[in-house]
């Protein structure tokens, strides 16, 4: 099986379901470089530093407005450019030290072998994606990688229906999107897709459940579960 050869099969890949995986805080463990990055911004600010826990309550998207919830005020144009760029560039610094998430490896070749279909739709830069995939020697598990093109800090949706138009062959209703954020789930909803959120990256339990989508602990459960909704 070649590179793209999930891709020529087209119809004949009737097993039919496809995992559209989130990169940050899914298959990619970056919480500690988040926060980080998170409080190195706030710190160009004057503004004191987060928990992991107050990250986790409080994110959500579009970025700015999880700013106005830690500042009680939105962020003016010039302080949410200072605070993107720091964010960025102290992220880029600190993901090195960061893996992929235990047994994500093993999960990705398991759903190739059984001869379904995967991709990663991603909200990182998709320069600064690809190679940090491709550095895992993860690549050929996935039919697609997109990561975000234009301005950060919006929500997803736009970019879900651009990627799953992308896909050659797959059904929308029987794809199953896996990420750490509501986002992800609405991103999913909008393109008629269903949604599996995972409590390990950058939302809390109680943030997650409130969407009326599956909540699970791990990624193994979020692929079983993706098996069993999209089957």
């Amino acid at each position: 099986m070649g590179m793209h050869g999930m891709g020529t099969h087209g119809r004949g890949t009737r097993t039919g379901a496809h995992i559209v995986w989130d990169w940050n805080g899914t298959l990619f463990h970056d919480n500690d470089a988040i926060i980080g990055a998170t409080n190195a911004a706030f710190a160009e600010l004057g503004l004191a530093p987060i928990t992991m826990e107050q990250y986790r309550a409080l994110y959500c998207v579009p970025v700015p407005k999880f700013y106005e919830r830690l500042m009680g005020r939105l962020p003016t144009e010039a302080e949410w450019l200072v605070m993107d760029e720091t964010f960025h560039r102290y992220y880029t610094e600190h993901r090195v030290g960061c893996g992929l998430t235990v047994g994500a490896t093993e999960l990705l070749i398991g759903w190739r072998s059984a001869g379904r279909s995967q991709s990663i739709l991603s909200m990182y830069g998709h320069e600064d994606l690809v190679p940090l995939v491709r550095g895992f020697g993860i690549e050929a598990h996935f039919v697609r990688v997109d990561g975000r093109t234009g301005p950060s800090g919006g929500s997803k949706a736009e970019h879900m229906e651009r990627h799953v138009a992308a896909l050659a062959g797959v059904d929308p209703a029987r794809t199953v999107v896996i990420g750490d954020a509501a986002d992800d789930a609405v991103a999913a909803l909008h393109v008629g897709a269903r949604a599996v959120l995972y409590t390990g990256g950058s939302h809390s339990r109680a943030s997650l459940e409130e969407v009326g989508v599956p909540v699970v602990d791990s990624l193994a459960e979020a692929v079983a579960e993706a098996e069993r909704i999209a089957a």
